[in-house]
């Protein structure tokens, strides 16, 4: 039977050491630090030169930048984005009961076998609490949260601090473990709310900078570079996520995750989420559209439906398609090296009732072109549940297209 290759396992921040705010004594999530100045140009030091730069620099800023602020930043556009944006990152610390078991020693069976129904019952500890802390910014000015998900999963109390020091109680008002995004409430009012920027223009090399809370040192300031965009799940080590990821190699290190990545402008364009356990420098953030839009659902609903289809697929290389061929329990032939081919359809799926079969390889959804797997996830992740997907196939040699109706990702594989 073919076995196809396994990604090197890139734990989320909230299960290691990087990234943020899992549950253990205490843990945490942010970035390494690097002082990035806006250079002048050396030879015009005049006071009108200074003015035209500064000028430059409130125009990349956010129009709701306090013209007046500029100055005082030093005419440091990092320090200047910091100033805006820093009101609206919150520290979140949430709580969450662990149920005690009994003793290991006395569920042995060889402990048991020599004591019998008459083992002393010991008495069983209570409940034990677990904390843990990340970092979350302000959606809107009465309230609204985000953050990740595994930062407040299964909390029974969430406590959110601001900037200036209030303390509010939290609701969770929900979690989606697909995308590992998560919403908060408080009850307040007239509060700082974060600019949302966007990553359709999002290149490598443009400044990235994040603001956080790791290891308890609140409204830490790191930057660097966006490294790269659209990295797949399985790149980051996550396969279980449907989320493609900026990289940046502003560090997100325990207690920042769930914090802001902003842009030169002070724009919110992504949320820190998830390191590279084995290296340096490897940072990943979910992109504000992905954020905001299951944030939007858990608001409205309380839950977020992803469509599903019911394939496994993988992508095509020479070795693979040599792989599958020498199969015979694959029990198909392919011709071609590259694609996206569907290597099982799983039963009771929307589709197994489409027509759709091992084999076939897949070449458009929704009218647009994929080459890889992920192009398709994310295809079908923008579709509708209920409505028909047009799905164009190669089969034997003839395109065929053949329309899918999602359903709702079941929750045992989420």
């Amino acid at each position: 039977m073919v076995k196809f290759p396994k990604q090197a396992l890139i734990v989320l921040v909230a299960l290691t050491a990087g990234g943020g705010g899992g549950w253990a004594a205490h843990q945490y999530f942010s970035p390494v630090t690097v002082s990035n100045q806006e250079p002048i140009d050396a030879d015009a030091d005049s006071p009108q030169a200074v003015t035209t730069s500064l000028q430059a620099q409130a125009e990349r800023l956010s129009p709701d930048f306090p013209p007046q602020r500029l100055e005082a930043a030093n005419s440091n556009f990092i320090a200047a984005a910091v100033e805006q944006v820093g009101p609206t990152v919150v520290r979140i610390d949430a709580e969450r009961s662990v149920a005690s078991t009994m003793p290991d020693a006395l569920q042995n069976p060889f402990f048991r076998r020599f004591f019998g129904d008459e083992v002393p019952e010991a008495p069983i500890p209570d409940d034990r609490i677990e904390q843990g802390t990340g970092s979350g910014f302000i959606l809107t000015a009465d309230g609204q949260i985000l953050t990740n998900a595994h930062v407040v999963e299964g909390a029974t109390s969430v406590k959110v601090t601001l900037k200036d020091g209030r303390v509010f109680e939290g609701e969770v008002v929900g979690t989606d473990s697909v995308t590992d995004v998560a919403v908060v409430k408080v009850e307040a009012e007239n509060l700082p709310a974060v600019s949302l920027g966007n990553t359709e223009d999002l290149a490598p090399g443009q400044w990235a900078i994040a603001i956080g809370n790791p290891l308890g040192l609140d409204n830490t300031v790191t930057a660097g570079i966006i490294s790269a965009i659209g990295r797949s799940s399985s790149q980051v080590g996550i396969p279980d996520k449907r989320v493609q990821f900026i990289q940046t190699d502003a560090a997100i290190n325990p207690g920042n995750s769930g914090g802001p990545l902003l842009n030169d402008r002070g724009e919110v364009i992504g949320m820190n989420t998830a390191i590279r356990a084995n290296a340096q420098g490897l940072g990943f953030a979910i992109p504000i559209e992905t954020a905001k839009r299951i944030a939007d659902q858990l608001f409205e609903t309380g839950e977020v439906q992803h469509p599903f289809l019911g394939i496994q697929m993988v992508g095509l290389t020479p070795e693979m398609q040599q792989r599958i061929n020498e199969d015979p329990e694959m029990g198909i032939k392919v011709e071609q090296e590259s694609g996206v081919i569907i290597v099982r359809v799983m039963e009771g799926t929307p589709a197994e009732a489409a027509g759709l079969q091992r084999g076939d390889i897949i070449q458009r959804v929704n009218g647009k072109a994929v080459e890889t797997p992920v192009d398709v996830q994310a295809q079908v992740e923008n579709s509708e549940i209920g409505e028909a997907v047009p799905v164009e196939i190669l089969r034997n040699g003839e395109v065929e297209e053949i329309e899918v109706r999602p359903t709702a990702l079941p929750q045992d594989l989420r």
